[in-house]
């Protein structure tokens, strides 16, 4: 099977920074159209360009807790692309918790913003695959992949609110699988462990000490790079997984075969 994405049409959120804008500049290099969604506009410029209207990448800006944005983004993307083959849920919030804390809203706004918009993008995305199903008779119409992490199985109290927002990535990925199948639409996950990221990047700047602590608990014993997530993103948007639906994909350097107790999420 073809790992090549040539002539498909992305849709990348969180696409300006860190692990998205990796996924996007890599899927882009790889000849795909790229669709680069965020909220942050000014940074989508300065990190791909000021003439969006240009080659294939191009930039939409929006808060994508909106229906509407949503709504928009797709259109968008139809209309600089006419179609849409590959939606990559990138776009995440990390914040801790205070469990035992009422007045904390971490984990609502983390349901909104990790699983709420993920779940809605994908919906309207599916749909518009669907309807480019009723010219291509055979093959697959389309990959989502969505974006998760290890917190869904490495329990830190504080990271309360996060790992209920990975655990529901991926238990919807699993869900939606079994309702797109019959469309040929597939959709995976992946669950990864430290990968500096913009969040993991500021949060470990000034302490050496939790940098080190994470290499400790991870058996490769480093952080990943974000492009090292690239690879696998291609993997699962190109014929090359066709068989594979519902999946959920752990890069992590190993840290889910030690003690979930000691090991950090994050």
């Amino acid at each position: 099977m073809s790992f090549s994405i040539s002539g498909k049409t992305a849709i990348i959120t969180g696409a300006c920074d860190g692990i998205g804008l990796s996924i996007a500049r890599h899927l882009a290099d790889q000849g795909a159209n790229v669709m680069c969604a965020d909220a942050n506009e000014k940074r989508l410029l300065e990190e791909l360009g000021d003439s969006p209207d240009e080659g294939n990448v191009r930039v939409f800006a929006g808060d994508l807790r909106q229906r509407l944005t949503i709504a928009n983004l797709v259109s968008a993307t139809i209309d600089a692309y006419d179609q849409v083959d590959i939606l990559v849920n990138a776009a995440r919030q990390v914040l801790p918790t205070d469990p035992l804390d009422v007045e904390d809203t971490s984990v609502e706004t983390l349901w909104e913003q990790n699983v709420k918009t993920a779940l809605q993008l994908s919906q309207q995305v599916a749909r518009r695959m669907i309807k480019q199903a009723e010219s291509q008779p055979e093959g697959q119409i389309g990959s989502i992949i969505n974006l998760s992490s290890i917190a869904a199985r490495q329990m830190q109290p504080q990271l309360m609110g996060y790992a209920i927002a990975s655990a529901a990535v991926q238990q919807m990925t699993r869900s939606m699988a079994l309702v797109l199948a019959p469309h040929r639409i597939r959709i995976n996950a992946i669950s990864f462990g430290s990968v500096m990221s913009a969040s993991l990047r500021a949060s470990v700047a000034d302490n050496r000490e939790w940098r080190d602590d994470i290499r400790s608990h991870t058996p490769l014993g480093r952080i990943a790079a974000p492009n090292e997530l690239c690879e696998a993103v291609q993997f699962l948007a190109a014929e090359s997984s066709g068989f594979m639906t519902g999946e959920v994909m752990v890069i992590d350097g190993g840290r889910t075969l030690l003690d979930p107790v000691t090991a950090p999420a994050h």
